[in-house]
């Protein structure tokens, strides 16, 4: 292989072993860089597909994501740029609780039980269901 090789998103994920989903979690997550250009022209090199099977290896051998980010020596210097190394990075999880309400709760809170999960799905489908702007008096 040459510098000059490269491979699209679906190529990476096929020589990896791995689906495309998991190829965007990995550069989400800082495990391997993010594609060279923009656009249409995004794609990935020789040094992506290495850091790849790198980070499926190390995961096959039951390493945690944190482990294999530190054992990887994280992504390339500039890769992510140094914005987005510094912005602090918290994980949350997204419930639909009734049609156009949402919960957005840190990953590090543990969800209530799935009845309790239910009242508050009811509480707002009893309270955010049915209600538009018309039936308040808004005409936004």
């Amino acid at each position: 292989m040459t510098e000059e090789t490269r491979y699209s998103i679906e190529e990476l994920a096929q020589l990896g072993g791995v689906s495309r989903r998991t190829v965007r979690f990995y550069v989400q997550e800082a495990l391997i860089p993010a594609p060279l250009g923009l656009g249409r022209g995004r794609h990935y090199g020789p040094d992506h597909l290495a850091r790849l099977l790198q980070v499926k290896a190390l995961q096959e051998q039951g390493h945690t994501l944190e482990e294999i980010r530190v054992l990887a020596g994280g992504v390339a210097v500039g890769a992510a740029g140094p914005v987005a190394e510094a912005l602090p990075r918290s994980l949350w999880r997204r419930l639909a609780v009734a049609p156009g309400v949402e919960v957005h709760v840190n990953s590090e809170i543990r969800l209530p039980s799935p009845g309790r999960l239910q009242e508050l799905a009811d509480w707002c489908q009893a309270h955010f269901g049915r209600a538009t702007k018309e039936d308040e008096g808004g005409h936004d």
